[in-house]
């Protein structure tokens, strides 16, 4: 959202995010030429979809004078709206899924519900039209930015970028850690969560960080799942090691296009096994990342900001 909308900005574009009141955030303020306007809410079934409803309403104006209304998942938010303005052009981008496996029916149905009401949408990787059977009109794996890297590599090393939870598996990448202790490997974990005890009985816990370039030029390995950190990985020319514990997680990964280019496991002996490996044999290693890395360069955010001025027919 951030890169994309800067960048709207940049060419003429007047830009206004409405979206939830974090810790730390203001409720009204403009960003690199960005509008933000926050709200709170509470997470009370129901309810709190109603108060979402009324809080919006209070921005009645700015939805009735917007030229494109642009949805990030949470299409339920805007479902009144569809039907006071049943002629607004409205879009939607379905960015992931919502971690419980087996996927719940209502979750497919209320993608239904966006996909039928919307003129169109972008998939954040192409097992979304698989798990929910969206019929997407363009699919996207996000965007990176290039930089000059020189540093010295701390050999026996990985960095752990992600939320440090379950559903991220960090369990699998916990358990590969114990088995390469042998082998002295260091790991700095970018995140937090839940499991953050844990994973400071391997490596130091730096919780979430605003600009993660330095500790990942300074890794031999990245270990990580997300599209983003895989691509920012791949950009900087480390080889990734990624993790799944269901099929969809395991789609998730392996029906992307870098998949040929990364190591993805469910099993923390045979993660440990490979990691080794490319350990004892850089020629390998070296050459998944170029061919990582040459794809990840052109995956800029010039060309998913084309994506989005496509979907909505604008040149």
């Amino acid at each position: 959202m951030e890169e994309v909308s800067k960048r709207l900005v940049e060419k003429g574009y007047k830009v206004t995010i409405v979206t939830e009141l974090l810790d730390r955030t203001k409720r009204e303020e403009t960003l690199d030429g960005i509008k933000i306007i926050r709200f709170t809410y509470h997470k009370i079934k129901f309810l709190g979809l109603i108060f979402i409803w009324l809080q919006l309403l209070r921005r009645f104006q700015l939805i009735k004078t917007s030229d494109i209304v642009h949805i990030h998942d949470v299409f339920i938010w805007y479902l009144p709206f569809k039907f006071l303005f049943p002629k607004k052009v409205v879009y939607t981008t379905f960015h992931g899924w919502e971690g419980k496996y087996p996927i719940p029916p209502k979750f497919k149905f209320l993608r239904k519900i966006a996909e039928k009401l919307t003129l169109g949408n972008i998939c954040v990787g192409d097992y979304l039209k698989k798990w929910y059977e969206t019929k997407s009109t363009y699919t996207t794996y996000g965007g990176v930015e290039l930089y000059n890297y020189h540093t010295t590599v701390r050999v026996n090393s990985a960095v752990f970028i992600g939320r440090l939870t379950r559903d991220t598996g960090l369990p699998i990448y916990l358990s590969t850690l114990k088995l390469l202790k042998k082998c002295k490997f260091e790991i700095d974990f970018l995140g937090d969560g839940k499991l953050r005890d844990k994973a400071q009985e391997f490596g130091k816990v730096h919780g979430f960080v605003e600009d993660i370039i330095p500790y990942l030029i300074k890794a031999k390995f990245v270990f990580t799942s997300g599209y983003l950190s895989i691509l920012e990985a791949m950009a900087a020319k480390k080889l990734v090691f990624a993790v799944y514990d269901n099929p969809v997680k395991q789609d998730y990964l392996e029906m992307s296009p870098f998949a040929k280019w990364i190591v993805a496991e469910n099993s923390p002996k045979i993660l440990a096994e490979k990691v080794g490996y490319y350990l004892k044999h850089p020629e390998e290693e070296k050459k998944l990342v170029e061919e990582g890395y040459n794809w990840a360069s052109r995956q800029t955010w010039d060309k998913v900001v084309s994506l989005y001025l496509k979907l909505w027919g604008i040149k």
